[in-house]
């Protein structure tokens, strides 16, 4: 497993401690969560932002979804 050491102020290592032990998880599950969790989000929003772009230049190409279960064969 590899290590990172990033440089954060006094303050915002405490505010991650806290939020931590609130959460009963240690330092480094707090700041890989949420670095994970964040680097999630902004993929579903560009995904999304692709979708609506699509959508609006009428080149979203959509199906039923019976058709879909038909070729997962569910």
């Amino acid at each position: 497993m590899a290590t990172i050491s990033l440089r954060i102020t006094d303050e915002e290592l405490d505010i991650l401690k806290a939020y931590a032990k609130i959460n009963g998880k240690s330092l480094s599950e707090v700041v890989r969560n949420v670095m994970m969790e964040h680097i999630e989000d902004q993929f579903d929003m560009q995904v999304f932002a692709e979708y609506e772009k699509e959508k609006s230049e009428g080149k979203l190409k959509t199906r039923p979804v019976n058709k879909l279960w038909e070729e997962l064969q569910l």
